[in-house]
C-alpha cells in the first residue's frame, strides 16, 4: 500500500521560509514522477515543483511563480520528498500536497495516482 505523508507546513511572515517533506512508503520501482501541488481557496489545484526519476537521469521542474525561490529534492534512498521555500510571499498561501505517479511527470492533478493529506502553509503580510 503507498503512502504519502506531508509535514513541515505553517505559519510564517512575508520573505520567510519553510521545508515541507513527504515520507514515501510503499511506492513501486520505475520510472516515476513526484511532486508538489498547492491548492488556495476557491482555486484550482495547480503543481508547484515536480522532480522525474529514471534509471539514468532526474529532472526537476517548477511554476513559473515559485521559480529561484523553491526548491525540489529527494533523498538517495527515495523515501523523502522535500520542498524548500524560501522567500514566501502572501500568494503563496495554500494547503500544500504531495504526488506521485509511475511514468512521465505530468501538470494535471488528475494524472497523479498517489496523494498526501496536505499540510497548510500561510503567508502573512
Amino acid at each position: 500500500q503507498v503512502q504519502l505523508v506531508e509535514s513541515g507546513g505553517g505559519a510564517v511572515q512575508t520573505g520567510g521560509s519553510l521545508r515541507l517533506s513527504c515520507g514515501v512508503s510503499g511506492f513501486p520501482t520505475g520510472t516515476n514522477c513526484m511532486g508538489w501541488f498547492r491548492q488556495a481557496p476557491e482555486k484550482e489545484r495547480e503543481p508547484v515543483a515536480r522532480i522525474y526519476s529514471s534509471g539514468y537521469s532526474m529532472n526537476t521542474y517548477y511554476h513559473n511563480a515559485v521559480k529561484g525561490r523553491f526548491t525540489i529534492s529527494r533523498d538517495n534512498a527515495k523515501t523523502t520528498l522535500y520542498l524548500q521555500m524560501n522567500v514566501l510571499k502572501p500568494e503563496d498561501t495554500a494547503m500544500y500536497y504531495c504526488a506521485a505517479r509511475l511514468g512521465s511527470c505530468d501538470t494535471r492533478p488528475s494524472a497523479f495516482t498517489y496523494w498526501g493529506q496536505g499540510t497548510q502553509v500561510t503567508v502573512s503580510s
